[in-house]
């Protein structure tokens, strides 16, 4: 019993796959019309975002004296995770704000900001996104300078330098137009794919020998033509255009001298 179902499945997994290869141009199409749309959407609402990134480098030496260790090294990296609240904290963000004159608000201006540390380094990455490129790179400097200030002085550091200042970003940090135009051909296939399979498995009509004697048990011993075939045949055709040139009006047994 459990064979004759599995044989059940796999020939009508078969049958879809072959439906749905018959249908493949409907797959083609939906796909094409998806990734256009997608692709017009996303020119048509995208609001593009820059990014620029600022670099310091903080130094923590213990004693001014004397040269870097390796414990000034471990101590600057167990700093690193306060600094990334420091440069996010309200008096750094009003500082920066009220020194570029920005209308913005902090908490705005916070979720802009994103803290990245290099593994086993003490370089600080501060980067800025902003829908202004120019304004991103602002607003990265300014934080920089800021929050080097700010660790001197609240978190007693000897030094912080600027490494390296941000650039005017020239393209988007996030391109999501070919990612849309992808998803939206993906989206377009599998949409068409579930309503070619609906259809067919919602078609319960006998469409050919192998269906009657699969659903009704029966073994057809003939088939009998419906009078379109027979219409459709050469002879019948041509029999046709003789008696219309002689006055034929119609019916399938005129049609056949």
């Amino acid at each position: 019993m459990e064979l004759e179902k599995t044989e059940e499945i796999e020939i009508n997994l078969k049958e879809i796959f072959y439906v749905l290869l018959d249908k493949i141009w409907v797959l083609f199409y939906a796909a094409l019309i998806c990734a256009l749309l997608g692709g017009i959407v996303t020119k048509l609402t995208e609001v593009p975002v820059y990014s620029s990134i600022t670099k310091l480098y903080v130094i923590n030496r213990q004693d001014p004296d004397k040269t870097i260790t390796s414990t000034d090294l471990s101590a600057g990296s167990l700093l690193i995770k306060d600094f990334e609240i420091l440069v996010t904290s309200r008096p750094i963000l009003e500082q920066v704000l009220h020194n570029l004159n920005v209308k913005m608000s902090q908490e705005e201006l916070a979720g802009e900001i994103s803290v990245n540390i290099p593994e086993e380094t003490r370089i600080l990455e501060i980067t800025v996104k902003d829908k202004d490129p120019f304004m991103a790179k602002r607003l990265a400097d300014e934080i920089a300078d800021v929050s080097a200030e700010q660790m001197i002085s609240v978190m007693d550091i000897e030094k912080v330098s600027v490494v390296e200042r941000g650039r005017i970003p020239t393209l988007p940090t996030e391109n999501k137009f070919a990612k849309n135009i992808l998803l939206g051909g993906v989206l377009g296939i599998g949409i068409s794919i579930a309503a070619i399979i609906i259809i067919y498995l919602g078609n319960d009509r006998i469409k050919n020998n192998e269906d009657i004697e699969k659903y009704l048990g029966i073994i057809p011993l003939a088939e009998i033509p419906l009078e379109e075939d027979i219409l459709n045949t050469r002879r019948v055709r041509a029999e046709l255009k003789k008696a219309y040139k002689k006055g034929y009006k119609g019916g399938l047994n005129n049609a056949v001298g």
